[in-house]
Formats: structure tokens, sequence, C-alpha cells
């Protein structure tokens, strides 16, 4: 069987709604495939979890049916975050979990992520089967082999009291003011009462979904709505996520941003003066440069992954490792759960400043973060800049430029149609005119007329 996947991409099937693959009947193909896939390894359940987009119905209904025919039960979970679903797949004993969810995209994307039945994201193997049955028509089976569905009510107070099981059973929020951006997205019912029940004054923005605003000019992606909100209420720190709650970021009392890169560094600092920090730190190859030479003065190894949760989680498990992530606030803490998770991320970063008596800004102060601009360059139907003489000159000349003190990256988006192009150094001038230098370059070798 060939290894190359048509459907699948970095974190499962995206798209534009209404869109080749991002269709009714092919959610309904996908079920029936996934269902047929279910069955051969021995289950006959799957829980459905979806963030708050309008076409979430349309999707859950098609799935649904999909399965239904494969004779496969599905149990509803309604809006729950991506990493509930995580593990609501493993407590309540699925085949799998299925999210429809297109992440931090806007809400005419939308798209589908698996997990195994033990909470991990599926592997290329087990996504190339699932591909090889979306070629055969889907078969019926026998209609006292039909699925049933059924709707799981208690899914976000079981969600919630895991989440708080992931910090000390003493740990307390009491006296802290924290903001909390749901993105109008799938925390907008779970994130306040954690840390509310935790004791926390909590005040929120970004919870009231209407099935279009999801990740409109909030959450992660553009924390500069959080930021003055904290610093107007003179809040100790403000936390925000993105619209199916598997990323993170948070804001200190000033209203300055800490991305993934920071949140990592407390998290792993804090492992290892509690002396539980097991293998390197996995990053990414967009992780900043100050992360790892911050974890180095720890003496703690640090190795980069692809650009990915997947590929994180792959490497964390290949050197032993329990704490990863990207820059982006997808943090993944494997001795807490299975899969990146923005709450309990968010949690574990609270329960440091309960326990040191410091504030988040202390926290990462020893975390020096360099300069670095990433611009995001349309692709062209088609096109491929990182096949242009053109780009690869263009590439060499700013690495010369830039020296051993920065660093330039090209890569193509796994759930876009963009390149990124990414560069970091020492000096911040230089690095705006090499990134800005090299995306026009791009963008003439391959990039979308007019992007």
């Amino acid at each position: 069987m060939s290894g190359a996947r048509r459907y699948f991409g970095t974190d499962g099937i995206r798209g534009r709604v209404g869109e080749a693959p991002i269709t009714p009947d092919f959610m309904l193909r996908l079920g029936w495939a996934a269902g047929q896939t279910i069955r051969r390894k021995g289950g006959d359940s799957v829980v459905i979890g979806k963030d708050t987009r309008l076409s979430g119905y349309m999707f859950e209904s098609a799935l649904e049916a999909g399965f239904s025919a494969a004779g496969v039960h599905s149990r509803l979970l309604g809006p729950m975050p991506t990493p509930a679903i995580a593990y609501l797949t493993r407590t309540l004993r699925a085949g799998a979990g299925v999210v429809i969810s297109a992440s931090h995209n806007p809400h005419h994307d939308n798209g589908i992520k698996f997990f195994c039945p033990n909470g991990m994201k599926l592997d290329d193997a087990a996504e190339t089967a699932i591909e090889a049955l979306l070629e055969e028509p889907p078969r019926v089976v026998a209609c006292d082999g039909l699925g049933r569905a059924q709707r799981v009510t208690d899914a976000p107070g079981r969600y919630i009291e895991f989440c708080k099981s992931s910090v000390g059973r003493d740990a307390t929020l009491n006296g802290l003011h924290i903001v909390v951006d749901c993105a109008h997205g799938a925390t907008y019912h779970v994130a306040p009462p954690v840390f509310r029940e935790m004791g926390a004054k909590v005040s929120v923005i970004g919870n009231d979904p209407d099935g279009l605003n999801i990740n409109v000019e909030c959450g992660s992606q553009y924390p500069d709505a959080l930021s003055r909100e904290v610093v107007r209420r003179g809040a100790d720190l403000g936390i925000a996520f993105d619209g199916d709650g598997d990323r993170v970021v948070m804001v200190d009392g000033q209203g300055r941003v800490a991305d993934g890169d920071a949140l990592l560094y407390v998290i792993a600092a804090e492992r290892v003066a509690r002396g539980e920090l097991r293998g390197p730190v996995v990053g990414t190859l967009m992780s900043n440069l100050g992360l790892e030479h911050a974890l180095a003065r720890l003496e703690v190894g640090f190795e980069r992954a692809q650009v990915g949760d997947r590929y994180v989680l792959e490497r964390l498990r290949a050197v032993g490792g329990v704490v990863g992530g990207e820059s982006s606030g997808h943090i993944i803490c494997l001795d807490r759960t299975t899969t990146g998770d923005g709450i309990i991320s968010a949690l574990q970063v609270l329960e440091v400043m309960v326990n040191r008596g410091r504030s988040l800004a202390d926290l990462v102060a020893p975390m020096e973060c360099y300069p670095q601009r990433m611009i995001n360059v349309p692709l062209a139907p088609g096109g491929n800049p990182l096949e242009s003489p053109a780009v690869g000159e263009a590439v060499r000349r700013a690495e010369v430029e830039l020296g051993d003190g920065g660093r330039v990256l090209l890569r193509p988006s796994g759930t876009e149609p963009v390149l990124r192009v990414m560069v970091e150094g020492y000096d911040e001038g230089l690095v705006v005119r090499t990134v800005e230098t090299l995306a026009e370059v791009v963008s003439q070798a391959g990039g979308r007329p007019g992007g």
C-alpha cells in the first residue's frame, strides 16, 4: 500500500466548506471508511465532538450516517475542545474519537481529526488505510446491525474534572483575577468553570459563539483584545485559547504576550526544579532560538521536530520526553494527557505561579525571545516557489548576511495554501528587512496574484 495520502494533511482533513473534500457526501463516505477501519480492529463505537462552527451540525449528521452504515455506534458530545475528545475517547472506551474542527481557521473552513482509542492522533498508516477504503463504494450493513447514536450529556463536566486533576490536589487559584478569551470557540462553556472552580476570579471575553464568529479577531491568534482587557480590568493575567482549545497563549498583568515558547519554558523549568523532567524538550523548526538557549542554561536538551503537534508527539515518544510544543501555543504534557491541551497547559503555568508566588512576567523573564518574523505568502494553484532558483539564491544570500546569529526557514503550511517565510536573528532591523525581501521573491516565484 502506498504511503502517499490524498486527503489527510498535517492535522487531519481540512478545507473550505462546500469545496471538495469538505462536503456532506464526502463526510458520509469518510464515516463509513473510518467505521470499517474501526470494526476491523475490533471496535464498535466512536465519540464525535465539534467546535462552534455552523457547518459542524451538517458534518456531524453526515459522519453519523456513515458510521451507522458501517455498523458503528456514535456517541455525540456536542461542542467540546479537541483535547476533550481525546480524553473522552479513552474514558468511554471508544474505538476512535472524531473532531469536527478547523482549529484556528475562520468559520468558512472546517475539517476532521481522528484519535485512536488511547487518545493519540492517528498515525500515517491508519490514515492511509482509511483513504484506501474511501475508494470503495459504501456498503450498508444489515438493518439489524446499523449503528445507533446517543448524546453524552455529561461530557463537559467529565472534562472539567479531568482538567482540574492535572494539577496538585491542593492547588488553588485563590486571589488571582484572570481574563479568559475563548475565541467564540469550543472552550466557551468549559474553560471559565475550570478556573472559577479552582478559586480564581474570572472575567470572560470571546464566549458568545454564533457559528460564524469563531476566531474572529480574538483568541490565541489575536491576543491584542485580551491584552487590552487585562490592563483595563487590572487583572493579574489573561489566557487565550484558539477555536478548538488545543492552543493557548497568556498575557501578563502589563498586557505583554507570552507565546507557546515562553509557556513551554516555564513548564519545563518547573519540571526540572521538581526533578520530574524526563528526556529532552521537543520544539519545532519554528521554535525561537531563545527557548533553546534558555533550556541549555538549565542543562536541558532540546530537539526540533517538523511543524505540527503530531510530529512533536512522535519525537517525544521516540526520545522518551514528556514536554514539547509549538510557538503557536500547542503544548503537550505527556505526563498529564495524550495531546495538546490549552486548558491543561495553562493550569501547569498557573500552578507554578501560585506555588512559587511569582508573576507570569517573572517566570518567563529568563527566556530572551529573539526577534522572529514570519510572512505567509499565498500560493497560486500548483505554485511551488521552493523549486525556484531565484528563491534558492535569495535564501543563500540571507543566510550569509545573518551569519551564525540567525536562521531562515521556508515551509509550506499543512493547513492553508500558503508558504511560511520565517527569519530569526539578533538584529531586529536585519530580520525585518530580510523576511520582507524573501517574501517578495517567493511571491514573484509562485505566489497568488494580488496575495
